[in-house]
């Protein structure tokens, strides 16, 4: 075992990413493959489930090329994470994906969201779930499939058809249909799942109309799922032995495992998570209470603040406006300019999640004039990242009753050393950045390893948590203060 190597594979909402770890956490072989979006109607976003298992094999295929694996070389154990909430309907005779899968940023329920807040059954739901009734969650995705397509409904009653978010059509498929099941953090997103039980809620299934029966056995996030059949890539028999939510992996992989602890991941979104122990803390200040990992993968606890578009904004310049031809080229020209220009980017393209959670907004761009240039746009883009952020720290800050003093981050954006730089200004505590900035596959990887005795105890798996650069806040509370209050003012704007 010792030579023996974990696949991590962390599928997300615009590309799939496989790392080959060693048992000192070091990262020998990396691959990626991008995912196809689709939009067929203003705020709808649909993936291909056939295309997800497509970008999974390619990314495997990568790593291994990579790391110069021989076909015999052994692979001790598999972790899987995801993009969470996103909605796959599925065949258990065929294994064939019925149409679509509907993405968590996909809007199209907001109509029936409104409905059950007016109906008053909100308060109930959040007390059930620790989640709010938004788009966003699983739940009004897989009602609104069944309203609209009634012989899904008759094929779920029947037991035919099988219900999961992207964990569990993954698990289906690297098992060679042998396992239909999911794990807590990522059941924790539905709006089906007990919050306290940490079992499917009957009440929840009756009012959404979900057949039990279409739904995925709840595992522990860390042990034996099913092992591998039939997979390219991969040789038949290797345990899937670790399972989370891309959040909620990404928490573990930062060794964010007891109360107090958070870090704030930068990816399509931004998502904020403090680890609040064994026990929930419901939020008063429009925040998500979910199921996370302990030390050793055991269900615990976190308070989490989603924001909908975090680098998918720089996507939008590249790919929306033409302003820059790679990601990587915003850092230099935010450097190039001394502030925005008083330019301030509300990126609300899909709404805004925590801690504002209002799905009618649309996006804006304030502050212009004449001397506005590319640079200013480019650089109110990045800024935003940082303002949503803060905007987290502080309804976490109220919640919890206590300030963050430094925030661990990982993510695609993290390597921006100007972002991370002005992040740590906005909030005026430390960033702490990582060797492997992608922690959440590192924490699938890691809760395998657990999960297969790869390692024996959670003690060893601080090695692979190292930090690679800390961000030290550079200005004082007062431009603190007058930085925020310019993203405060434009989403009021939005709000009124």
């Amino acid at each position: 075992m010792a030579d023996a190597l974990i696949l991590a594979l962390d599928q997300g909402t615009t590309g799939t990413t496989a790392l080959l770890m060693d048992r000192s956490g070091r990262v020998r072989g990396r691959g990626y493959a991008e995912l196809p979006q689709y939009f067929p109607k203003p705020g709808w976003v649909e993936h291909d489930p056939e295309e997800i298992w497509t970008s999974v094999l390619h990314a495997i295929a990568a790593a291994r090329r990579a790391a110069k694996l021989t076909r015999t070389a052994p692979i001790a154990a598999i972790g899987v994470t995801n993009q969470r909430e996103t909605v796959v309907l599925w065949d258990r005779r065929t294994g064939e994906p019925y149409d679509r899968a509907i993405v968590w940023q996909d809007r199209r329920t907001s109509a029936r969201c409104d409905e059950l807040k007016r109906k008053g059954l909100e308060a109930d739901i959040r007390r059930r779930t620790g989640l709010v009734c938004d788009p966003y969650f699983s739940a009004t995705k897989l009602e609104w499939r069944f309203a609209h397509e009634p012989r899904l409904a008759r094929l779920a009653a029947s037991g035919r058809l099988a219900f999961g978010t992207v964990d569990s059509w993954l698990i289906w498929k690297l098992t060679g249909g042998a396992v239909h099941a999911t794990d807590p953090t990522n059941a924790s997103r539905t709006l089906l799942f007990g919050l306290r039980s940490l079992a499917w809620d009957p009440l929840l299934l009756k009012r959404f109309g979900i057949p039990a029966r279409a739904l995925p056995q709840v595992r522990p996030s860390c042990g034996e799922f099913g092992r591998t059949r039939g997979v390219a890539g991969v040789p038949d028999g290797v345990p899937i032995a670790g399972v989370a939510g891309d959040q909620q992996a990404a928490l573990f992989g930062q060794g964010c495992v007891r109360a107090g602890q958070s870090k704030n991941t930068y990816g399509t979104g931004c998502f904020l998570l403090l680890h609040t122990g064994a026990k929930p803390v419901a939020s008063r200040a429009g925040l998500l209470t979910t199921v996370a990992c302990g030390p050793r993968g055991e269900a615990a606890y976190a308070l989490e603040g989603s924001v909908f578009i975090g680098g998918a904004a720089v996507q939008w310049l590249r790919d929306g406006l033409g302003l820059v031809k790679t990601a990587r080229e915003t850092e230099a020209i935010a450097r190039s300019v001394p502030d925005s220009g008083g330019v301030v980017l509300v990126p609300a393209f899909a709404g805004l999640g925590a801690p504002y959670w209002r799905s009618d907004v649309r996006g804006a761009l304030l502050g212009l004039t004449r001397g506005t240039t590319r640079a200013h746009v480019v650089r109110a883009t990045l800024e935003s990242m940082a303002f949503q952020s803060r905007d987290l720290v502080e309804a976490m800050a109220r919640d919890a009753g206590t300030r963050v003093r430094a925030l661990q981050v990982d993510g695609g954006a993290v390597a921006n050393d100007w972002l991370m730089q002005y992040q740590a200004d906005v909030l005026g505590v430390p960033v702490r950045r990582p060797h492997v900035i992608e922690t959440t596959a590192l924490g699938a990887g890691l809760l395998a390893g657990l999960g297969a005795r790869v390692w024996r105890a959670h003690r060893e798996l601080d090695a692979a948590r190292r930090i690679e650069r800390e961000f030290r806040p550079r200005r004082n509370a007062a431009w603190r203060k007058q930085e925020y209050a310019r993203w405060q003012s434009a989403v009021k704007l939005l709000l009124a």
